[in-house]
Order: structure tokens, then sequence, then C-alpha cells
């Protein structure tokens, strides 16, 4: 957050999530950037990986106030639940204790590396 004189300042961002088709209003410390990642709760309360793919601003209905706006999507392989998604990256641990052979994974294809 920023601080000036005593008082806290955020910003309010509406982002909108290609992923779940939604829309939120969320506040942030600093406007991110195209390209960078954001941690957004998933509606099950579980944490997942967001890429920011657009940034824009449009005038708000009141005064010379410019709104920012966020476009965001799931990060490939974010998306343990939904085997469309792809492999987490996350090692299969029935896999682990029965000595399987590293960098494989339990159906016999290559892990991929862990994305934050």
């Amino acid at each position: 957050m920023v601080k000036t004189k005593g008082s806290t300042h955020v910003i309010e961002i509406e982002v909108q999530n290609e992923t779940h088709q939604s829309q939120e209003r969320m506040r942030f410390a600093a406007v991110p950037r195209i390209g960078e990642g954001l941690r957004l709760r998933e509606p099950d309360g579980i944490w997942a990986s967001y890429d920011v793919l657009d940034v824009w601003y449009q005038k708000a209905e009141f005064g010379d106030v410019w709104m920012p706006y966020v476009h965001v999507c799931m990060t490939p392989g974010e998306g343990a639940g939904d085997p469309t998604q792809g492999h987490t990256g996350a090692p299969n641990l029935k896999a682990v204790n029965s000595g399987f052979e590293p960098g494989v994974d339990a159906q016999g294809g290559e892990l991929e590396p862990f994305k934050i």
C-alpha cells in the first residue's frame, strides 16, 4: 500500500477473468503490467496463478478520472482439477513412494516445472 501523510491509498481495479468469465473489483497497491502474474483465490478457496493479458484505462462516469481494468487468464498448468489444463507439476506421491523414474510421472509422461 502507498502511504502519504498518514493515509493509506489503494487502487481499485476491475479484474476481468477470462478463465471463469467473471468480473470483480479488487484493490491493489499498484496497477499490474501485461505479462506479470497474480495469485487470485478460486471460487473453491484455493489460490491459483493468473497471467495479466491486458491492461487499459477508461474514463469514469464522474469527473476527470481514469479507471484501470485488467484482463487475466489462468496460467497454463494451474488447473489441477481440470484435465484439459494439463499437469500441475506436482509429483504423484504414490509414484514417489514406489521408486519411480525421476522426471517422469506415474503415467509415463515428463513432468513440467512448477510455475508460480
